[in-house]
């Protein structure tokens, strides 16, 4: 058993969308089915776009497309990193998650693959 830890779920959000609202959410809809299996395991999860899109909106922003999401969204999980102390890494084509998964390698934070490779928490988390 490990001990709880803050899990950075990190996949495709705006990545090949085109900038269609529907396709972002259900990008996120797909990041979001990762936190319960997370949670389960005795971990938190934590998604950078949880965090982010408040953030813009309280700017004034119109959304993930304004031109001050590139001041927002990777600068967002560059910090959150900062903190956690893994990240989870799904599949499909990203650049913010790939750069999420350079910074965690670059700090010496696990990267898992899939959620059978996190360790279970469970029986110290309490």
């Amino acid at each position: 058993m490990s001990k709880p830890m803050l899990i950075l779920i990190a996949g495709p959000y705006a990545s090949g969308t085109n900038g269609d609202p529907a396709l972002m959410a259900r990008n996120l809809k797909r990041l979001e089915e990762a936190a319960w299996p997370i949670f389960q395991a005795g971990h938190v999860p934590m998604i950078g776009e949880w965090v982010a899109l408040p953030v813009l909106s309280s700017a004034g922003a119109t959304g993930p497309a304004d031109p001050l999401a590139t001041d927002v969204m990777y600068p967002t999980a560059e910090r959150l990193l900062q903190h956690c102390d893994a990240v989870l890494r799904l599949p499909g084509e990203s650049r913010g998650a790939d750069q999420d998964v350079a910074i965690a390698q670059d700090r010496g934070i696990p990267v898992y693959y899939t959620l059978d490779e996190i360790p279970n928490a469970q029986a110290t988390a309490a």
